[in-house]
């Protein structure tokens, strides 16, 4: 009881909160704004869970650990989001983040990320995806602007140039990513034979592709 009501007692206050490794999205003004508020008590009574899940609930945070640093302050360590891509639902109108573990998160972001569209909980399976398509595009000099899922199970991919792929479902003997490469072994003969550029390009087909060519403001196949 005394151990207690001496460690109650106003002679450990908590005079600062110290960052483990530097930051590049949380800022400053965000830590000291969620220290104010979520820090309590002096340096034996200060409730960690609380304040470990106030600076969770900062945007970019995705783990936050909170530790006594004697004899007056807190050791706060946070994971920040890695932004892999921009994340827009199907049937919604909300743009938000999704990281390097295919979580989707809330935060606002400036840089050029790809863009995923998909049903609620797909965002793991699309980037997984995305991961696995990018390579193959690399002959071509090109990458993904946005790839998106269907309900059904379906995949469109825009590149950074503009042109849609169709990609279609996956099937039994004929997988999204082997159309795709079969796409981008033959690709540069078949738009040297056409002399113009598709704008979109169907690879649903289980042993060759469509495109069409825009010229004059008309469609061609």
């Amino acid at each position: 009881a005394v151990t207690l009501a001496v460690a109650r007692l106003p002679f450990f206050p908590l005079r600062e909160v110290v960052v483990g490794v530097p930051l590049r999205e949380v800022t400053p003004t965000q830590i000291e704004y969620a220290a104010r508020t979520a820090v309590a008590g002096n340096f034996f009574t200060v409730n960690l869970d609380a304040v470990r899940a106030a600076f969770e609930k900062l945007p970019w945070v995705r783990k936050a650990e909170v530790r006594r640093r004697w004899p007056d302050g807190l050791e706060l360590g946070i994971e920040e989001h890695l932004a892999e891509a921009r994340w827009k639902q199907a049937d919604g109108a909300e743009v938000r983040l999704v990281n390097s573990e295919g979580e989707v998160f809330a935060a606002a972001s400036n840089a050029a990320l790809p863009l995923f569209v998909g049903p609620e909980g797909s965002a793991p399976a699309i980037l997984e995806r995305y991961r696995e398509l990018v390579p193959l595009l690399e002959p071509l000099g090109r990458r993904p602007q946005s790839l998106a899922l269907s309900p059904r199970q379906a995949w469109q991919l825009r590149l950074d140039d503009g042109v849609l792929l169709d990609l279609g479902r996956d099937q039994a003997k004929s997988r999204v990513n082997e159309r795709l490469q079969r796409f981008t072994d033959v690709y540069g003969q078949a738009t040297e034979r056409l002399k113009a550029r598709a704008d979109v390009i169907d690879l649903r087909y289980p042993n060759g592709f469509a495109m069409r060519v825009a010229r004059a403001g008309e469609g061609r196949k």
